[in-house]
């Protein structure tokens, strides 16, 4: 049987060539047999350089697929964050912008460097004003539920405190314990016995592009020999203007940070997938595959991918 991705991937393709009333479907019973979810990632522009564009079209796959929830990796509002919990950018850049009813499901949000420009404590306490936006804490996990019964842990980390060329600088990321972090980190991946384990972050560690001005040192070092000692099979990000996937020690590393502006990215350095479109990830979750693709804002899939979990 067709996968839930490749079948709605069929049908996007054309997407951009339908009447905007006609809404995508797939069968319930295929629906159901995974647990599917859409992920964003650089976005808070009031609407600007083509984000409402990307919210329509995250709306309707959205919808289409039977969207559970969505994972925002980070830089929610440009340039420099927000700085209460009555700042416009709530409305112009989230409220005004996501307002499909298939994205008005849990919200689960992890902070960009850009977040680290304002105020840290609105984004944590706006749950108070909109229950679909969740942000625990700087860093926290979360378990979901698969069809058959089995667990999916997500772990959510907040990785603009590692990257030392911030310190001292707009982005006030000074005095955040990343030591800390990594032993939480090290801990809850030693005690997950879920069937999945997925973590989020903001920046890259590897990317397709490769080089200095991509892949992340700072988070290599400390990240990388923690993935690979638990198993992880994915990790997923933003904070790249783009969309990359690459796999590097057996782990898949994917980027979504198209949500808004992105720029020319070239070829791909490594093997892998490299875009400069605007758009988003959309993803199924099932036992033993993850299935990924990238949804542009014209409704294209450029890429996709099944990930299997580590044995």
């Amino acid at each position: 049987m067709p996968s839930v991705l490749s079948q709605i991937s069929r049908r996007q393709l054309l997407a951009s060539a339908l009447p905007a009333s006609i809404v995508l479907t797939v069968p319930a019973r295929a629906a159901a047999q995974a647990l599917p979810f859409v992920v964003i990632g650089d976005w808070g522009r009031r609407g600007a350089d083509h984000q409402a564009e990307v919210a329509r079209r995250m709306g309707e796959t959205a919808s289409a697929i039977g969207s559970r929830f969505v994972i925002s990796v980070g830089d929610n509002f440009y340039e420099d964050g927000v700085q209460s919990l009555e700042d416009a950018h709530w409305r112009q850049s989230f409220e005004e912008i996501y307002t499909a009813p298939a994205l008005q499901t849990p919200w689960h949000v992890i902070l960009g460097n850009h977040d680290y420009r304002g105020e840290i404590a609105p984004q944590l306490a706006y749950h108070t004003k909109s229950p679909r936006w969740l942000m625990p804490a700087r860093y926290f996990s979360r378990r979901e539920t698969l069809a058959d019964g089995s667990a999916a842990d997500f772990f959510f980390l907040d990785t603009s405190p590692f990257i030392r060329a911030y310190r001292g600088t707009a982005v006030r990321i000074d005095g955040q314990d990343t030591a800390a972090q990594l032993a939480w980190l090290d801990r809850a991946l030693g005690r997950s016995e879920a069937r999945w384990k997925i973590v989020i972050g903001h920046h890259p560690l590897y990317t397709a592009l490769g080089g200095a001005h991509h892949d992340q040192p700072d988070l290599i070092a400390p990240l990388a020999p923690l993935l690979r000692r638990h198993r992880v099979p994915v990790y997923i990000n933003g904070h790249d203007h783009s969309m990359q996937y690459v796999e590097m020690d057996g782990i898949a590393y994917v980027t979504t940070g198209a949500g808004s502006e992105t720029y020319a990215t070239g070829p791909a350095n490594r093997p892998g997938f490299v875009s400069g479109a605007h758009g988003f990830l959309r993803a199924a979750l099932r036992p033993e595959t993850l299935e990924i693709a990238f949804v542009t804002e014209s409704g294209v899939i450029p890429f996709s991918r099944v990930i299997t979990r580590a044995a």
